[in-house]
């Protein structure tokens, strides 16, 4: 598979070290500096950049049939419009705020005990995250994904970075020195604090869910998840 590499940071030079393990090409680097040469030459893009670039990243990929995948985030106001653009041509993306295969286990396993707690009306939710201080955005797409999950099943209409109101999730963004994430949700009430918790040790996990997402794109037509991928 020959592919892409739209973001050429720590998290690009990780992918690239694990595609090439697997037996890939790469056939662009692309950072701020340079061009989109090589991108027709591709099976497939990966994404990995700023939010400031990665719907024009995505924008030319589409454009150009070229299937796409994006870890990108703090860009969602425009994922209408690039699912639109998708359908338009006829093209291939996932959009993934995480693509970890531990953290999309993580990301079930929040729903169903969200299920569970949801007549429990003596427990308040909060959440915790904490990311390395070159992280862009806050709170961490992980971290939204996570309270989206929560909000499907509960009374809660939103997230809020401080100073909630009764229908709002707390969620407390934390930017550390070399911490590649770590996200916990916290039920608490007057006798008892339950805690689900994932733990990233590098940016090798996030980098693996990457690749393995794009092997499994390639030849496909539409817009998917990482459900989809792991058939979950």
């Amino acid at each position: 598979m020959k592919i892409a590499l739209l973001g050429y940071g720590k998290m690009g030079k990780v992918i690239e070290k694990i595609a090439l393990e697997r037996g890939h090409e790469i056939v662009l680097k692309k950072d701020q500096s340079n061009s989109f040469d090589g991108l027709l030459n591709a099976d497939i893009a990966i994404d990995f950049s700023i939010p400031d670039s990665a719907v024009s990243n995505i924008t030319e990929c589409l454009n150009n049939e070229i299937p796409v995948i994006s870890g990108t985030t703090g860009w969602l106001n425009d994922y209408p419009k690039v699912v639109a653009l998708c359908e338009e041509k006829n093209g291939s993306f996932i959009y993934g705020s995480n693509f970890s295969l531990g953290v999309n286990i993580f990301f079930e396993l929040n729903e169903y005990l969200s299920k569970m707690m949801a007549n429990l009306k003596q427990y308040n939710v909060s959440m915790e995250e904490i990311h390395h201080t070159q992280k862009l955005d806050a709170p961490s797409g992980t971290a939204i994904t996570l309270a989206e999950g929560i909000i499907k099943h509960s009374d809660y209409t939103n997230w809020i970075l401080e100073n909630p109101t009764k229908n709002q999730i707390e969620i407390n963004a934390k930017r550390i020195e070399n911490i590649p994430g770590t996200h916990s949700v916290f039920y608490d009430s007057e006798v008892d604090q339950i805690e689900i918790k994932h733990t990233a040790h590098s940016r090798e996990g996030f980098a693996l869910g990457a690749v393995v997402a794009a092997e499994w794109l390639v030849g496909k037509k539409g817009v998917f998840t990482m459900k989809d991928v792991l058939g979950i």
